[in-house]
């Protein structure tokens, strides 16, 4: 196995974050005591903490640290949220939330991903973690609320469903946009008035399918 990345990497790793705007200590630590390099496919490992984003199996990538940091920023988490992300992928944006909150519901439409992130999560010992096999636009009804729900593959548009399932107060945020190109993160707060929607920064992400994928 390759060797974890020395100091001056996870350093410079954390700077950036800084200099980029991260400001939030509690997600600076989350960043810093996670191991990325687990994460990432072992030919990629010397490039884990690049702020880069890097392809993982599936045809799908895990995200760029920046982009990870700054989406988890915006949720404003507090450790009683109970959370939901639709995309396990690898499982570190899992694993960054679950240092800020209660728990975590992820969802994978790929079978390997989600197998490989429930086994990978569960060696690391991030116990408030479940990690289903399942299709992001249709949440089991048993799942219930979510104080917070993040969306880690491209939306065309954010459903109605999904919305509903936001608890007053709480907060949503996606990449909102065509699949093929750039699209805009988006952040929607739940108010007694209704959705309050806010455009944030052009990002661009793999495509959020419906249904569960027939192979892998």
């Amino acid at each position: 196995m390759p060797a974890a990345p020395n100091p001056p990497e996870k350093m410079m790793f954390q700077l950036n974050l800084r200099r980029r705007g991260i400001s939030d200590q509690a997600v600076l630590r989350a960043m810093e005591e996670v191991p990325r390099e687990i994460f990432v496919e072992p030919a990629d490992r010397a490039d884990a903490y690049r702020d880069s984003a890097l392809g993982i199996a599936c045809g799908q990538t895990i995200s760029q640290p920046f982009v990870v940091a700054y989406m988890t920023e915006q949720l404003q988490l507090q450790m009683p949220h109970r959370v939901l992300e639709i995309g396990t992928g690898s499982g570190y944006q899992a694993a960054i939330l679950s240092r800020l909150c209660s728990q975590v519901l992820t969802i994978e439409r790929y079978r390997t991903l989600a197998e490989i992130a429930r086994a990978r999560l569960a060696k690391l010992g991030y116990d408030n973690i479940e990690v289903i096999l399942g299709d992001g636009y249709d949440i089991p009804a048993a799942a219930g609320t979510f104080d917070r729900i993040i969306v880690t593959a491209a939306m065309e548009q954010i459903p109605e469903a999904l919305l509903e399932r936001l608890k007053p107060g709480g907060i949503l945020i996606a990449p909102v946009g065509p699949h093929h190109g750039t699209q805009t993160l988006v952040r929607v707060t739940r108010t007694d008035a209704g959705f309050d929607r806010r455009e944030l920064v052009d990002v661009r992400f793999v495509p959020a399918l419906p249904g569960i994928a027939r192979e892998l």
